[in-house]
């Protein structure tokens, strides 16, 4: 109700009824005045535009921060479970979070592409810890073992989805970096064509 109160179509129909009580000062409605009073109250609140809905958050900073300390939460996780994860995928993680922070610590800068955003807020928060929990979550002498019919074990599924999470986070840097890397390469044209001239 108190929001009600604030909002566009509240303001919008007291405006209709102000205009209402003006038509029976005036003279201009009789004794049906209060009925021509809430009619115009409805009509104009009726047409006013909606309130805007947000549903991007607001303070990017913060989610930024949380974040990065979910990521330093999951490499401690991993970093301690080192022992029953297979050979080289404690470094995986450690490399795509060393990515994903990196890009984490300029949140005004991320804010400015809802695109990389997402691709870095999803890669974070659910791709990497689930690839992670899903494999420490098997028991340890079934996730090394070899399956009988053939099949890839568990440890070379983790180690599958963590090569195509490092090279997403890479593909992300690069989106996310491009705008730097074009300067420089005008900068570096620029400097050519300068010492030419001279």
């Amino acid at each position: 109700m108190i929001r009600y109160l604030g909002s566009t179509k509240n303001l919008a129909g007291c405006v209709g009824g102000l205009i209402g009580l003006v038509l029976y000062l005036t003279g201009v409605v009789g004794g049906l005045w209060p009925v021509v009073v809430a009619g115009l109250y409805a009509v104009f609140a009726l047409l006013a535009p909606p309130e805007r809905v947000r549903l991007v958050p607001v303070d990017t900073v913060a989610e930024a921060g949380r974040l990065r300390a979910d990521l330093t939460t999951l490499v401690g996780k991993v970093t301690a479970q080192a022992q029953r994860m297979p050979e080289s995928s404690v470094d995986g993680v450690w490399r795509i979070a060393e990515v994903l922070d990196d890009l984490l610590s300029r949140p005004d800068r991320l804010s400015a592409n809802p695109d990389v955003r997402h691709a870095v807020t999803r890669l974070a928060r659910t791709d990497l810890p689930l690839s992670v929990q899903t494999y420490l979550n098997l028991p340890w002498w079934f996730a090394a073992k070899r399956r009988a019919s053939g099949e890839t074990s568990a440890s070379d599924e983790l180690l599958a989805q963590l090569e195509l999470l490092e090279t997403e986070a890479h593909r992300i840097a690069e989106r996310f970096y491009a705008g730097d890397v074009n300067q420089q390469s005008d900068h570096t044209r620029y400097l050519r064509e300068r010492g030419q001239e001279g």
